[in-house]
């Protein structure tokens, strides 16, 4: 990789340890990419849940830490996904004080280096959202496809150590989608049937990315005629990158960019009615008893709390069924102030902030909460939930509140 003054003093250690490490990590990670230089970040978003980085990983983030404030500071805004500990909450969901001590010591790490601790996977709904060929290091997939296809960002996938890289240097390998080239669309669906909520565009999402091939594949979503919303992009895209590793959409007309297509025209997915029925069929189990309602992956948008306290108003959770919302911190503010978190936690359910339910210790939860069938409206979440022993169902939000009321997957 071509290096500036710059960079090369970084790597030479002339501005300290840890950013030598920096820079050391992301030129690996640039020579495997056959990434040509570097290109500067206006912003970082790092994945550091502690369920994901362990004792180990804490213990890693500390010894950086550590370092004198000049040589550990970031140099670029940076923000936090969702953590692994609501401290509010945990204990009613069954987590443990050992679990609520890693977590305080990995806060403690992330704020040393001057992190943001937004604690969000919607930054693009709540923090500051990215301008189109803005070029950014971002780690969550659901951010970075949103990002990238909504808004005409540029980031790759950054793992956590890539994005506490980038935040530390100021910049992050140009390779991948920071090209023009990786950006145009190579696989052509149409859509036949608009979907009629949520969990259906979560489908539509699952479906583009269980036929997408790799990371490299980027699809073109035609036969929208009128503009989606922020969340059910926000759902389309956190699936197809959950089902696909897809990072990049083009959706004439609604998307930021133009969509050059590079692929054969007469390979065009149809999906319709037909498709995004038999997709949800697959999550289908009417008539079992359910365990637990989630909210989340993403964490709710204002407008899905305020969709949640509809639904439930006047209601009660069956005594044997546990309904979780997740949001981030800013939206659970904002729902405390409007009395939203009142009416959803009247009716027996708990708001959570700054988490989301796979990254929450998940398994131990239903360890302790005995839970094992698990209805949602994330089709990312239902994707997902399933490593850790659970058995997910999919379905509108109003099926999912209904189901919660009964005690049973109606």
């Amino acid at each position: 990789m071509r290096l500036s003054d710059e960079e090369r003093a970084m790597l030479a250690g002339e501005l300290g340890e840890v950013r030598r490490w920096a820079i050391e990590h992301q030129i690996t990670v640039g020579e495997f990419f056959d990434a040509a230089d570097f290109v500067p970040v206006s912003q970082a978003h790092i994945m550091a849940d502690t369920e994901s980085l362990g004792e180990a990983g804490v213990r890693f983030l500390e010894q950086l830490a550590a370092a004198p404030e000049a040589e550990r500071r970031v140099r670029v805004p940076t923000i936090t996904d969702p953590r692994g500990i609501d401290f509010a909450a945990y204990r009613r969901l069954g987590l443990s004080e050992r679990m609520a001590a890693l977590e305080r010591r990995a806060i403690d790490a992330l704020r040393a280096f001057g992190v943001l601790m937004t604690d969000t996977c919607i930054n693009y709904q709540t923090i500051m959202a990215p301008l189109r060929a803005e070029h950014v290091a971002y780690g969550d997939t659901g951010v970075v496809i949103y990002s990238n296809s909504v808004l005409g960002a540029r980031s790759n996938f950054e793992g956590g150590p890539s994005a506490l890289a980038a935040a530390l240097t100021g910049r992050t390998p140009r390779y991948g989608y920071h090209l023009d080239e990786c950006r145009r669309a190579t696989r052509r669906f149409r859509l036949t049937e608009r979907p009629r909520d949520l969990a259906e565009w979560g489908a539509v999402g699952g479906i583009v990315g269980e036929a997408c091939s790799s990371y490299w594949q980027v699809p073109l979503i035609e036969g929208v005629e009128a503009a989606p919303g922020s969340d059910m992009l926000k759902h389309l895209g956190a699936s197809a990158a959950s089902f696909g590793s897809v990072a990049l959409f083009h959706m004439p007309g609604v998307t930021a960019e133009d969509a050059a297509f590079s692929g054969p025209s007469s390979d065009t997915v149809q999906i319709g009615r037909a498709e995004i029925d038999a997709f949800l069929a697959r999550y289908d189990a009417p008539g079992d008893k359910l365990d637990v309602v989630v909210f989340g992956a993403p964490q709710l948008s204002l407008f899905e709390i305020e969709a949640v306290a509809q639904a439930l108003d006047g209601r009660r959770v069956h005594p044997d069924t546990g309904l979780l919302v997740t949001t981030s911190p800013e939206i659970k503010h904002a729902a405390d102030r409007m009395g939203l978190t009142r009416r959803i936690e009247m009716a027996g359910a708990v708001v959570a902030e700054g988490i989301c339910f796979y990254q929450s210790y998940a398994r131990e939860m239903a360890e302790a909460n005995h839970w094992t069938r698990l209805m949602t409206n994330s089709a990312k979440l239902v994707n997902i939930i399933g490593g850790y022993g659970y058995r997910p169902s999919l379905a509108s939000l109003e099926r999912c509140v209904d189901s919660a009321v009964a005690g049973r997957v109606l």
